[in-house]
């Protein structure tokens, strides 16, 4: 008589998933507010769409992964702070645009589930969540066999977030004159970690755990540096980000404080900036005007790498970039904790050069 075959046979355990699951649950329990209306297990996660502060509520939505930092993550078996990186960098990108987030949905994906790996992750993950007020709403837990190295996942994450229309950031506004503000970064973020883990591994030759003494720590925990929400320092602005604090032809347009926000991710600065530049605009970026971390030097050195290719990209020690008028920006930059003025805009084609290059 043939043996039965079990789901279990083909490498998926439902046993393990449900593991996984009643961990996750009591994470993203934890992120619940009065505006949640389903519990994780839900084949769809509701979430109260009333916004009754907001004259023209508009709803913003973006998705990212971490990129090959996970490989970091899996040479250390260190598992808790990707998952927070992924919700920050997603909360960063509606950030730009004046939203707020509301909740976070996430996939995570693995050869083999092992339930202690995976409540690591999420528990990172309904962390950031509690920190950036969000709710963790749902996700997607897959064990696919043969699809994933032993000891590897993948993870993405989505988010939605809300703006009232009168205060949506889209630097329309910005114009030559203005002055480009930075925020500091805690290292690399989650961009350009493969062109990190051939420097230092590579051409380099350490190891995760090989201590550094100019890093002050070992290069794995350097690489694995949270990835910053800038919501703390931004979201306070918010409100008066718009066109409310002018008269005349300005009112209601994105004029006022703050004018045009970048994350600073994947592209670096010459990527990014141009993102939300009018025509006719363009950035001088002052290299020197804020503390690089050393961790840029260092991989610099290691391959002789060029400027241009390190500001296209790394962060360079900038995790945020907000421009204003120059008339404000003294008074702005008093209430963003740890910023510097790091340029200004100039008439140009939407571009940003770095003074100060060497090549």
């Amino acid at each position: 008589m043939t043996k039965p075959i079990s789901y279990a046979d083909a490498g998926v355990s439902i046993d393990n998933a449900n593991m996984a699951l009643a961990k996750i649950r009591e994470y993203a329990r934890s992120t619940f507010n009065e505006r949640t209306l389903t519990e994780i297990g839900s084949f769809g996660g509701m979430f109260s769409g009333a916004f009754p502060g907001m004259a023209e509520p508009i709803l913003v939505a973006s998705a990212d992964g971490v990129g090959t930092k996970l490989k970091i993550a899996f040479e250390t078996g260190v598992h808790g702070t990707v998952g927070a990186d992924l919700v920050n960098h997603c909360v960063n990108d509606i950030l730009v645009q004046g939203a707020r987030p509301l909740f976070f949905l996430d996939y995570f994906a693995t050869g083999k589930l092992d339930p202690d790996v995976t409540a690591a992750v999420v528990e990172g993950m309904a962390r950031a969540c509690r920190e950036n007020g969000c709710v963790l709403l749902g996700g997607e837990t897959a064990e696919m066999p043969d699809f994933y190295p032993p000891g590897e996942y993948d993870l993405a994450g989505f988010i939605v977030g809300v703006v009232d229309k009168k205060n949506v950031i889209d630097g329309k506004s910005v114009k030559p004159g203005d002055v480009v503000l930075g925020i500091p970064s805690t290292g690399l973020q989650t961009n350009g970690y493969s062109l990190a883990r051939k420097l230092f591994f590579e051409v380099g030759g350490y190891k995760v755990d090989s201590y550094v003494e100019d890093l002050g720590t070992t290069v794995g925990e350097a690489l694995l540096a949270t990835h910053s929400s800038f919501l703390p320092q931004i979201g306070p602005l918010l409100d008066s980000a718009g066109g409310k604090s002018r008269g005349g032809e300005d009112a209601g347009r994105p004029s006022g404080i703050i004018k045009g926000i970048a994350h600073i991710t994947g592209g670096g600065f010459l990527e990014n900036i141009p993102r939300i530049l009018p025509e006719g605009v363009a950035v001088e970026i002052n290299r020197g005007s804020w503390p690089e971390p050393p961790i840029f030097g260092m991989m610099q050195r290691l391959g002789n790498v060029s400027d241009s290719e390190m500001f296209r990209t790394f962060n360079m020690g900038i995790g945020m970039v907000v421009i204003c008028s120059s008339e404000v920006h003294n008074d702005l930059a008093a209430k963003i904790p740890g910023c510097f003025v790091i340029g200004n805009t100039k008439a140009g084609n939407a571009s940003v050069s770095i003074l100060g290059n060497q090549g």
